[in-house]
């Protein structure tokens, strides 16, 4: 729907994204995102980073420990590098214009496109008369979270580009509809070098998930260096060794991966990865990503500890970055509904 002829976008570069608040974080999320943020903030661009705990209501979520989740990813922000002078950090419930915007785009947003969304046809299974409203319609949350900010640039992994093209629909119909030319971006997708997508330690096909029943399957970000070197040394793999630079990894999904670990890991190409162990045996491989990965998560997972024993000054963050998400979404929201025809009074 997005149209390449509408007028550009002219307002600044914003970068924006977020984790839900549900669970335990893991590899994936640092390769895949935490690690991604901070290179990210450190080029100077304006950074947005939310805990979706919005989203994260959308199943089921023990109220008491839904603030505990969301201080945890707060901790994992910071641990990784984030900056609260460079980056906002802040809960979603903490701006209520999410709330708003995702109404007013609840109207623009259309059945036909909610229905083609093929992570709700994933996470509800047989029970789709059983899922929650809210399961149905977070995508249009989620451009609600992107364009409150007027965010050009979003870090999806590939499992979320359609929700990005929903975005931009959004956007688009919006400022057709309501004749405001450019007044909300299309935003772009940021997909930034290897282990984008980190996959399960035991299914090469799945991908690397909190939700999944075991433990094994994934390295926590509170796991220490035995657990790291335990779960790396029984992941799954095959009887063959590690191939050669350009070698077809199509139908070896689990070396595939562990390959992609150790090159984000150690950021290195895969091809450069397969060169350093071409024709050697995963015993020799093994032990060198869990080296690797303990040196990486070592630091990370101690300041995390630190920062889950001083929530206050985990509360500190979060409400200084909660006041300049308001700044910036409360006149976005205000203009929205003066364009929409609220009354102003």
């Amino acid at each position: 729907m997005s149209d390449a002829t509408s007028p550009a976008y002219t307002g600044p570069r914003r970068i924006l994204s977020g984790i839900q608040a549900s669970g335990a974080l893991h590899l994936g999320n640092y390769l895949g995102a935490l690690k991604r943020f901070v290179a990210l903030q450190d080029q100077g661009d304006p950074l947005f980073v939310f805990v979706a705990d919005m989203h994260a209501i959308t199943v089921w979520q023990d109220p008491a420990l839904l603030t505990q989740q969301t201080r945890e990813i707060a901790a994992a922000y910071l641990a990784s590098g984030l900056d609260p002078a460079k980056a906002a950090i802040f809960p979603q419930s903490a701006v209520p214009q999410h709330a708003e915007l995702a109404w007013i785009f609840n109207c623009v947003a259309r059945l036909g496109w909610l229905d083609r969304m093929t992570q709700f046809k994933e996470k509800s299974g047989k029970h789709k008369e059983r899922s929650s409203v809210g399961l149905y319609t977070y995508p249009v949350l989620q451009a609600a979270d992107i364009l409150l900010y007027k965010a050009t640039e979003v870090p999806v992994g590939e499992d979320q580009k359609q929700h990005l093209e929903l975005t931009r629909d959004i956007a688009a119909k919006f400022n057709n509809d309501f004749s405001a030319p450019a007044f909300f971006p299309l935003p772009e997708p940021l997909i930034q070098g290897p282990g984008t997508r980190v996959m399960s330690l035991r299914d090469g096909a799945a991908k690397m998930s909190k939700s999944d029943p075991s433990d094994a399957s994934r390295i926590n970000l509170t796991d220490d260096a035995d657990a790291i070197a335990n779960k790396i040394k029984k992941s799954k793999t095959d009887m063959g060794v590690m191939p050669e630079v350009g070698e077809a990894l199509d139908d070896r999904p689990e070396v595939r991966n562990l390959i992609a670990i150790y090159a984000a890991l150690s950021d290195q190409t895969r091809d450069q990865v397969t060169a350093d162990f071409a024709g050697q045996g995963f015993g020799a491989f093994k032990p060198k990503l869990a080296e690797l990965a303990v040196e990486a998560l070592a630091p990370i997972t101690a300041e995390m500890r630190r920062l889950m024993a001083d929530p206050a000054e985990i509360d500190r963050v979060l409400a200084a970055g909660s006041e300049q998400a308001r700044d910036i979404a409360a006149p976005v929201v205000a203009e929205t509904k003066r364009i929409v025809g609220f009354w102003r009074g």
